[in-house]
């Protein structure tokens, strides 16, 4: 076998055991696992070097613990306040559509009314038409930006974490 198919076993599987490897990917490397004694046995040191690796057990200051877990369950906090929120939007933006999926013809009627009445010119009213059709879309838009928080910057440094 060329060197570039066990350059592609050994990468892949580091890559399996880093970020993961597509199922094609997975089948491949298998197949050539049971193939190949070496690449085998490379993935079998790499299995007992993980699992040294995970028997270490890593200190850590119990401050920093604590904060961590008081800053993933803001986090989940807020996205549980974010999902409801989004909620509320989403059913407010089916209840404007489909109101004005029914108020429409009523709409277009009355300016329509409007227009002749008042002598105002067709391509006027039905410009009218079209704003009253997007004015919503227009204001859920703009309270979407002008609530949306400006992202601040986060720091990895251990010591602002128990802030």
């Amino acid at each position: 076998m060329s060197d570039d198919i066990h350059k592609r076993a050994e990468s892949l599987l580091t890559a399996s055991r880093v970020e993961g490897i597509s199922p094609s990917e997975r089948g491949w490397l298998k197949a050539h696992l049971q193939d190949c004694a070496r690449c085998a046995e490379h993935a079998a040191t790499l299995e007992r070097a993980v699992a040294m690796l995970r028997s270490i057990p890593v200190p850590l200051d119990r401050a920093l613990v604590e904060a961590t877990r008081f800053r993933v369950r803001l986090r989940a906090h807020e996205l549980r306040e974010e999902r409801v929120r989004m909620l509320g939007l989403w059913i407010s933006c089916g209840l404007s559509w489909a109101l004005g999926v029914l108020s429409a013809p009523l709409v277009w009627q009355e300016l329509e009314w409007v227009g002749e009445r008042t002598a105002i010119p067709r391509p006027a009213w039905m410009m009218a038409f079209v704003i009253w059709w997007v004015l919503p879309a227009v204001v859920i838009a703009a309270v979407l930006i002008w609530r949306r928080e400006p992202a601040a910057p986060r720091s990895r440094h251990p010591a602002t974490l128990a802030r």
